[in-house]
C-alpha cells in the first residue's frame, strides 16, 4: 500500500460521527441538519432537459479536455462575470467538480521528492487541500484565520524559510466556513510571493457565485488582470456549477489560468482518466449559458440570511458574511464540540464544530469555538434551525 496514505486525517464528518456516536437526539423534534454544504434548492429544469437531450452522444468516448462547446461557453462565463477574454483552448478544462481538480492539482504541481516540499492552505480548510498536499508528498503549513479580518487567513504567518520551500499555495475566497472575499492588496502580496519564489497558486472560487453585497466577489484571474499579470503566471481558479447552479451531483466545474500549467494538467488528467460525461458536458453548457437562474438563486440566499442572521446574532457571535451560504458563529463558553453535542441531544439539530475543520497551528486552533451553519436547506427549515440554536443557547447555564 502507499505508505503516504497514512498520513491523511479522518474527514471532518467522519470525527463527527465519531463525537455524536452515543447521542441519541430528542425524538420531539424533526431532524434538521446545518452541518454538510450540500445546495439543496431544486436544480434547474432546463439542465435536466439539456441531458436528454444528449442522449445519442453516449456512443462516444469523450475527450479529457472537453468538447469545444463546453469550453466556449466557459470561456463565454467568464468575459461576461470578469471582463476576461481567455483562450478556450489553451487557458479553460473542464473538470468534474472542483473538489477532484484541487486534489489533482497537487499531484501535477509538486515534486515531492524535493526536500522540504510545502503546500501552503489557509486554516481551516476544506479538507482536500490537505490530503491532496500528503499524497504528493509534501508537507502543510497552515496560516491561521484572523478574527479581526472576517477570519480570513494571516498569511504572515507563514515566514520566508517556509515560502522558500511552497510550491503549491491553496486560497478560498470566499472563503469556507467564513465567507471573507480576498482584496486586490491581498492579491498583488501573494502575486509577489509566487514570483519570488515560484509556487503556484490553486484559488477556490467555488462559493463566488453566492454573495450578500452589491458588488461580486473580486476572483484571482480578475486580479491578476487587474494587477498587470495577464499571462495569469502560476495561477489557476477552480470554479464549479454545484453552489451555483445548485446541481453538486452533476459534478461539473472548470480550471482556467496559466496556459503552460493546464496543459501539464490535463496531460496528468488524460492518463489520469478524467473525462466529463458527454451528458454531464452538454448540462453544464448550458448551466454556463444562463444567469438568470443564477440571480434566482442568489436571492433566495440572501432572503434567507436575512431572516436567520439576526436571530442567531442575539445569541451568538455571528454576521452575515462576504459571501457562501455558512455562517460562521462563536458560540458561548467557547467549547464548539460540546455545543454541537448538545444542540443535537436536546433539538436534533446537526451544526459542524468549527475545530473539526482546522488544525492546532501556531498555538492554537483557529476553529475552536466556533460553529459552522450550512444554510442550504429550504427558508421555513433554516429558521427552525435558527430558533431551536436560540431556545438552546438560552436554556444552557
Amino acid at each position: 500500500m502507499n505508505p503516504l496514505l497514512d498520513r491523511l486525517n479522518p474527514y471532518p464528518f467522519e470525527r463527527l460521527r465519531e463525537l455524536t456516536a452515543g447521542i441519541t437526539p430528542n425524538a420531539d423534534f424533526a431532524a434538521i441538519s446545518l452541518g454538510i454544504g450540500e445546495p439543496r434548492h431544486p436544480a434547474p429544469a432546463f439542465i435536466g432537459q439539456a441531458i436528454q437531450a444528449a442522449m445519442p452522444q453516449l456512443a462516444a468516448y469523450p475527450a479529457t479536455a472537453g468538447t469545444p462547446a463546453l469550453r466556449e461557453a466557459i470561456a463565454g462565463w467568464i468575459t461576461r462575470r470578469y471582463g476576461l477574454t481567455l483562450n478556450p483552448l489553451t487557458q479553460v478544462l473542464p473538470v468534474n467538480g472542483s473538489r477532484e481538480a484541487l486534489f489533482a492539482i497537487a499531484q501535477t504541481v509538486v515534486d515531492g521528492s524535493r526536500a522540504g516540499a510545502t503546500v501552503v492552505c489557509p486554516n481551516p480548510f476544506y479538507q482536500i487541500y490537505e490530503g491532496a498536499a500528503l499524497l504528493a508528498g509534501a508537507d502543510v503549513a497552515f496560516a491561521n484565520a484572523d478574527p479581526a479580518r472576517n477570519f480570513a487567513a494571516d498569511w504572515s504567518q507563514i515566514d520566508d524559510a517556509t515560502w522558500a520551500k511552497t510550491q503549491l499555495l491553496y486560497v478560498c475566497s470566499p472563503g469556507n466556513p467564513s465567507g471573507a472575499v480576498m482584496p486586490l492588496a491581498e492579491w498583488q502580496a501573494l502575486f509577489e510571493l509566487s514570483d519570488k519564489h515560484g509556487f503556484v497558486i490553486a484559488s477556490d472560487e467555488c462559493y463566488s457565485e453566492i454573495y450578500f453585497r452589491d458588488e461580486a466577489p473580486l476572483g484571482g484571474l480578475e486580479a491578476a488582470a487587474k494587477l498587470g499579470r495577464s499571462d495569469f503566471k502560476n495561477l489557476i481558479a477552480f470554479t464549479s456549477l454545484s453552489k451555483r447552479s445548485n446541481v453538486p451531483g452533476l459534478r461539473s466545474g472548470f480550471v482556467a489560468g496559466d496556459a503552460a500549467l493546464l496543459k501539464k494538467f490535463l496531460l496528468y488528467r488524460t492518463y489520469h482518466g478524467s473525462a466529463m460525461s458527454p451528458l454531464v458536458q452538454a448540462a453544464s453548457i448550458a448551466a454556463w449559458s444562463d444567469e438568470t437562474h443564477v440571480v434566482e438563486n442568489r436571492a433566495r440566499y440572501r432572503r434567507k440570511f436575512a431572516e436567520v442572521t439576526p436571530l442567531l446574532a442575539d445569541v451568538l457571535d455571528v454576521a452575515l458574511p462576504d459571501a457562501g451560504f455558512y455562517l460562521w458563529a462563536g458560540v458561548p463558553g467557547g467549547d464548539d464540540v460540546a455545543f454541537a453535542q448538545g444542540l443535537l441531544a436536546q433539538y436534533n439539530l446537526t451544526v459542524l464544530p468549527g475545530s473539526l475543520l482546522a488544525r492546532h497551528a501556531h498555538g492554537s486552533n483557529p476553529g475552536a469555538g466556533r460553529i459552522r451553519l450550512a444554510l442550504v436547506a429550504d427558508e421555513a427549515e433554516c429558521l427552525e434551525a435558527a430558533r431551536r440554536i436560540v431556545s438552546f443557547t438560552k436554556s444552557r447555564p
